[in-house]
C-alpha cells in the first residue's frame, strides 16, 4: 500500500488516508475524482483564503456539522491568513441559517390554520426594536413576515442575534453573499429561495459568474466526505476478516 499521505494543502476537501487508500483500490476513479474536487483550489478564481472560508462554512453549517472537515478547513483558513473573527463570523452564520425551518414552515402553518379555521391565541403586544431597525434600513426580508406574524417577540429575539452578524463589517458585502450562497446551495441544505436571493445580491455587488460558479463547485467538492468517512471504515472492516476475498486486497 502507498505510504500515508501528508496533507500539504493541495488535497482540498480530502482526508489524506482516504485518498491514499482509494488510489490503491481504484487509481483511475481516485484520480478523476481528486481532479474534479480540488479544481476550485487549483485554479485560483477565488483567493485561497476565501476558498477555505467557504469550505469552513459548508462543513460547520448546522445542516452538516462535519467535525473532521471543519477542523481541516479551519486550520487551512488560518494558514491562508483568515482571522479568528472571520471564522467566528462564519460559525455564527452557520448557527442562524436554521431560520429556514421557519421560512419553510411558517407560511405552511398559516395556510393550513386558515384552511382548518384555527386562529392564534391573543397575545400582548411586544416591542420589536430589532425587526423595526431591519425594516428602517431596508434589510427586512418579506419571507420573514409569516413567522413575525406568528410570534413577533421571538422573531425580534432572532433578529437581534442574527442581524448584527451580517452588518459587522468583518467581510466585504460581496464576500458575505458568496459565503451565504455556499450555505444555501450546499448539498445538505439546497434552499432554493435563499440561493437565488444571494446569487442576485452577489451579482449586484460585482461578483462574476465565474466566482459564483466556484462557490457551487466548492459545495460539490464536499461530496467526497462520503469517501473520507467510509473508505477508512471499509478498510478496517476488511482487515478484520479472517480470509481474503477477490476484490478485497
Amino acid at each position: 500500500m502507498r505510504q500515508e499521505v501528508k496533507d500539504d494543502g493541495k488535497l482540498g476537501p480530502w482526508e489524506p488516508d482516504a485518498i491514499a487508500r482509494l488510489e490503491d483500490w481504484d487509481a483511475a476513479w481516485a484520480g478523476a475524482c481528486e481532479a474534479m474536487s480540488t479544481n476550485a483550489w487549483a485554479n485560483k478564481v477565488l483567493t485561497p483564503r476565501l476558498v477555505e472560508l467557504i469550505a469552513v462554512a459548508i462543513n460547520v453549517a448546522c445542516t452538516n456539522l462535519n467535525p473532521e472537515g471543519s477542523r481541516r478547513h479551519i486550520r487551512a483558513a488560518l494558514d491562508q491568513g483568515a482571522t479568528r473573527d472571520e471564522i467566528l463570523t462564519i460559525i455564527k452564520m452557520a448557527s442562524v441559517m436554521s431560520i429556514h425551518s421557519c421560512s419553510l414552515g411558517a407560511p405552511i402553518l398559516l395556510e393550513e390554520a386558515k384552511s382548518s379555521e384555527k386562529t392564534t391565541a391573543p397575545r400582548a403586544s411586544a416591542a420589536t426594536p430589532a425587526c423595526d431597525r431591519m425594516k428602517e434600513i431596508g434589510q427586512w426580508n418579506e419571507a420573514w413576515n409569516p413567522f413575525f406574524e406568528l410570534d413577533p417577540k421571538w422573531t425580534d429575539q432572532f433578529m437581534a442575534a442574527g442581524a448584527g452578524i451580517y452588518g459587522s463589517g468583518i467581510f466585504t458585502p460581496k464576500e458575505t453573499e458568496l459565503i451565504s450562497i455556499a450555505f444555501d446551495a450546499s448539498f445538505t441544505h439546497m434552499y432554493a429561495p435563499g440561493t437565488r436571493r444571494h446569487i442576485r445580491a452577489a451579482l449586484k455587488l460585482g461578483a462574476t459568474i465565474e466566482e459564483i460558479m466556484e462557490v457551487l463547485k466548492l459545495c460539490v467538492a464536499q461530496g467526497v466526505q462520503a469517501c473520507n468517512l467510509a473508505v477508512p471504515i471499509l478498510a478496517e472492516e476488511l482487515a478484520d476478516r479472517p480470509f481474503k476475498q477477490a476484490g478485497n486486497e
